[in-house]
Order: C-alpha cells, then sequence, then structure tokens
C-alpha cells in the first residue's frame, strides 16, 4: 500500500498537451486506487470531459497542501513553481511530469508517466529539500510588499531601460553600490533558470547559498557574489535615478517601488520537498538540458 494515499494535482492552464497528460495520468491514479484531489483552476481544464468532470474533490491550492501527501504537477517549471510558492509551507512533497520546455525541475518525461510515477508509488524515489526566499519592500521603515520566491528575486528597472544605482549589504555590512540593469538574487534551484542567463553561477541544489547577480554592469569589476543561505540581503534604491525600479519574485509577483526604498531578502524556514525519479543525478540533467559534453572518446 503506497504512502501516498491522496494525491493532489497541478495541471498548465494554457498547455493542451498538459491537458492531455493530466487525464492520462488520472487515468492510472484511478487505476492504482489512490484518492485524486484537483487544485481548482486545474479543475477547468476537464469540465468539457464527462469522463472527468465532476468526479474528483476540487479545492483551491492551499487546501490541496492540508489535505494530500502528494502533488504532482503536470506542466513546465513555471508550473512547479507556482505550486511550490503556496505549497512548501504545508510539508508536501511536489513531483513534477514535464509539458514544458526545459524541465529542470519537472523530471519525469510524458511517455513514462506510469511507469515512473508507479515507481514513486512504490517508494523508488529521491526526496530532496529546497529553500525558498522571503522578500520584502521597506518604505521609511514600513513594510509595504512582500512575496516570496523559488528561484530568484530581481531588481529591475521595470518598463523603461535606464540604469539602477542601488547599495548591497549583507548581514548589515555594507558590500557595495552599483550602477547596473538590476541584480538577480538566485537560490540554488534558480540559479539553473535567469540567474544563469545573466552570468550567474551554477550552484548545486544541496548548497546553502544564495547567489547575488549584478545584470549588465557598468564596470566590469563587478561580479556575481556567493553568500551562505542564512544571510540577510538588504538592498537599497538610489534617491536619484530616472528609473522606475521593480522586483519580479520568480517573474511571477511584481512590485513597484520608489527611490530610497530598502528591499529585504531572506531564507524561509519552511522547505520545498521535492520529489524525483529514483536515476535522478544533477549533473546528467545539466549535461541533457545545457548540452554539456560527454565522455572523451578513444582514439
Amino acid at each position: 500500500m503506497t504512502k501516498f494515499s491522496v494525491i493532489g494535482l497541478i495541471g498548465h492552464l494554457h498547455n493542451e498537451r498538459a491537458t492531455y497528460s493530466l487525464k492520462r495520468l488520472i487515468s492510472f491514479l484511478q487505476s492504482r486506487g489512490v484518492q485524486i484531489v484537483l487544485e481548482q483552476e486545474t479543475a477547468g481544464l476537464l469540465v468539457d470531459d464527462p469522463l472527468f468532470a465532476a468526479t474528483y474533490r476540487v479545492v483551491d491550492a492551499d487546501e490541496l497542501g492540508q489535505l494530500c501527501n502528494l502533488v504532482i504537477v503536470v506542466g513546465g517549471d513555471g508550473s512547479l513553481l507556482r505550486g511550490a510558492r503556496v505549497l512548501a509551507k504545508y510539508n508536501v512533497p511536489l513531483l513534477g511530469v514535464n509539458r514544458g520546455r526545459l524541465g529542470f525541475l519537472t523530471d519525469i518525461m510524458p511517455e513514462e508517466i506510469e511507469t515512473r510515477v508507479d515507481e514513486v508509488l512504490s517508494g523508488k524515489y529521491i526526496l530532496e529539500e529546497r529553500f525558498l526566499l522571503d522578500m520584502s519592500i521597506t518604505h521609511l521603515g514600513e513594510t509595504i510588499a512582500s512575496s516570496e520566491a523559488l528561484n530568484e528575486v530581481v531588481l529591475h528597472p521595470g518598463q523603461f531601460v535606464h540604469m539602477l544605482q542601488y547599495e548591497i549589504y549583507v548581514d548589515g555590512y555594507f558590500v557595495t553600490t552599483q550602477s547596473s540593469d538590476g541584480i538577480i538574487v538566485s537560490t540554488p534551484t534558480g540559479s539553473t533558470a535567469y540567474s544563469l542567463s545573466g552570468g550567474g553561477p551554477l550552484l548545486h541544489p544541496n548548497l546553502d547559498a544564495i547567489a547575488l547577480v549584478p545584470m549588465n554592469p557598468h564596470t566590469l569589476s563587478s561580479r556575481p557574489m556567493v553568500v551562505s543561505g542564512s544571510s540577510h540581503i538588504m538592498i537599497r534604491v538610489g534617491e536619484h535615478s530616472r528609473a522606475i525600479p521593480m522586483i519580479s519574485c520568480d517573474g511571477h509577483n511584481h512590485f513597484d517601488m520608489n527611490m530610497g526604498d530598502e528591499i529585504h531578502i531572506r531564507k524561509k524556514p519552511d522547505l520545498l520537498k521535492l520529489l524525483h525519479p529514483a536515476e535522478y543525478n544533477f549533473y546528467e540533467r545539466c549535461r541533457t538540458k545545457l548540452g554539456w559534453g560527454g565522455h572523451l572518446l578513444n582514439d
């Protein structure tokens, strides 16, 4: 008997291939006798199919975390990020079926759904814990916005291409002043996402570290920096700038800022539990997704 007896499902909301794989997954889980719970928006993908409509319990994402002992996400990394931001606090593990593009977080390929999910239900999997970031914006000492991110928090100039000036502090210590198009504050999970495109370092998922990656810095001496995952990072936006700064969390939540506002970033206390197939290997994933070379050939 699998310990994952109540399984929640989250699907990509604008992807017909994800809907097809979602239906296929539901049929398989039904054959295994597990209880299926659908996330509210995901259930909307199935309303026109009499085979699936009105068959399963439908709840919002928060209730999904309270009811289920496993949540399977069918979509790309963006869909998993959407689930992770809500579900990490409920200590429920997530498993990803890749119906997106790159798929660093969603491991299972569509043609392997039955085989790989069956292995997980049988206890054959790798459990990994990933941390998220808490972000808050303060204006004159008062918190005016907050959010969380599994991948990254990004300070950028919003709609206009103007250089930003800002100060960086780590654990209360002044680090530097920078002029750039912004800065990416990335978790190890996010080091294979936007941070990678910005020239940031690849961080192994098990590292307790945060990367600070300036975007198109004005000076050649500006380089990405890696600090402890327990660090309190504060970024103060300069008061004399033509840019209208914005903050984005995982490219999803966006917040306008005022000159002189402070961004505070810390590691969240709640860890995301991520399940992988038993043969998962981070370095193999990098070779496959990033086009790294394989073994040297013998002459």
